[in-house]
């Protein structure tokens, strides 16, 4: 982890040491290339294949067999020799179902019955689609339907049939010992469908990392719990939850942690023994009930949690941030602001990416394009500023409300965010932003 300045400190910033240093201001890109410095992919988990979904190899995966097995009919028809199609009628010797072990020998005048993925049977090079034949109807005309063969049937095959036609060879799709999957692949339906194709019912993929993500404060009371006066409902520790189970992670919610520090800490010394990860949500500013600060400086006579170092970021939302690891093992931990809107896109720029750096994605970022904005903005000097807003098919970007960090209304309307530069404290309606997609 990149080193910052410890709590309370203050970096030199003039030759006059009698006056106080300001203290440090990161940039979103310093803070974030710290926190990522602090992640790598989790380790190899074999799992069952649906539980694999949406998850990435942590290795090459090798056929085992052929796909197709064997030879097999890609239509119901008629299994024969090409050799004896000019039109012809021929015996029929046997049916062949999808399954089938023993097989009749096909030889010269002769066809078996066979359905779609049945074994081609020992003599025969091609098939017939039934609707090529009479279906062993003995009237000369293509049958509607297919029926069980008869001692004696014939049929009628009214077109010639090519060799090869309408069989699918062995190993013509794929051939033992081929490389069907390399490290890092994302694993969706079409990947787990060929991986059960080729046998594996079981896959190596990174592990989930485990989030715990605590809301703090007094003033929360659950959903669905009467609100009383100066009481809001937690909807930090729902929103930020989410976020973590829709970047890949697996995510436990511990919402209304009171304004008390000792029992933050006790919530965090319980869940270092479980989480990958900690996520907190309120108590990171400079007011007289900033719980999660002062419970994360170190005790005097008891045991440190471990290192979190309280930054203020050159952003709008989301100044105060805090990033650091604790316990034996380091947990990585990210004290968020506490409005609802600087929580989310905090999430979105420093939590999503550890997460997914966590889980082996090749590129953690949420994408990035160019759009046309509609509306004046404008931004403070010196932060770069994250507005809620609506992309659209024609590369315009609308915003949705305002600035302020507690308009959840317009942020649930949003689906992207436009990202005013640092050094740009005004734009006019149709000039260039970029636009970060928060849509999957």
């Amino acid at each position: 982890m990149t080193a910052g300045p410890a709590h309370g400190s203050n970096d030199p910033c003039c030759e006059d040491a009698g006056a106080p240093a300001a203290p440090r201001t990161w940039t979103v890109d310093e803070h974030l290339a710290d926190v990522l410095a602090a992640a790598a992919p989790l380790p190899a988990v074999e799992v069952d294949l649906l539980d694999a979904l949406g998850r990435r190899l942590t290795a090459d995966v090798t056929a085992a067999v052929d796909l197709p097995p064997f030879d097999n009919s890609s239509m119901d028809g008629y299994a024969l020799r090409a050799a004896d199609t000019a039109p012809v009628a021929l015996a029929v010797v046997g049916d062949i179902a999808a399954g089938a072990a023993e097989l009749p020998e096909v030889g010269p005048g002769r066809a078996a019955r066979i359905m779609t993925g049945a074994p081609v049977p020992p003599g025969a090079d091609a098939v017939a689609p039934v609707e090529w034949t009479d279906g062993g109807s003995g009237t000369g005309e293509a049958a509607d339907a297919m029926t069980a063969a008869v001692a004696g049937e014939t049929v009628q095959v009214l077109r010639p049939v090519a060799a090869g036609a309408h069989i699918r060879r062995r190993g013509s799709d794929i051939t033992a010992g081929t490389t069907v999957l390399t490290a890092g692949t994302l694993l969706g339906p079409a990947q787990l469908g060929l991986l059960a194709a080729i046998g594996r019912a079981t896959v190596a993929v990174h592990r989930r990392p485990r989030v715990a993500v605590l809301s703090t404060g007094s003033e929360l009371v659950q959903p669905g719990e009467p609100i009383g006066p100066g009481r809001i409902s937690d909807s930090n520790s729902f929103a930020l939850a989410a976020a973590a189970r829709a970047a890949g992670a697996e995510a436990v919610r511990i919402g209304g942690v009171p304004d008390d520090p000792a029992v933050l800490r006790r919530v965090l010394q319980e869940q270092l023994a479980h989480a990958d990860l900690i996520v907190t949500s309120g108590g990171v500013s400079v007011g007289a009930y900033d719980v999660v600060k002062e419970a994360l400086q170190p005790l005097h006579g008891g045991e440190d949690l471990g290192g979190v170092d309280f930054r203020r970021l050159r952003m709008q939302p989301g100044k105060p941030q805090g990033f650091g690891r604790l316990g034996k093992d380091g947990v990585p931990l990210l004290a968020l602001p506490g409005n609802p809107v600087s929580a989310y896109i905090s999430f979105e720029l420093f939590v999503r990416p550890l997460i997914r750096t966590m889980l082996g994605a090749p590129d953690v970022h949420r994408p990035v394009v160019s759009a046309v904005c509609t509306a004046d903005l404008s931004s403070p000097a010196g932060r770069r500023q994250f507005l809620r807003g609506r992309y659209g098919t024609d590369g315009t970007v609308t915003p949705v409300g305002g600035a302020s960090s507690h308009l959840v209304g317009a942020l649930a309307h949003a689906d992207c965010l436009i990202a005013v530069p640092d050094d740009t404290t005004a734009l006019p309606a149709g000039s260039r932003v970029d636009v970060v997609l928060l849509t999957d």
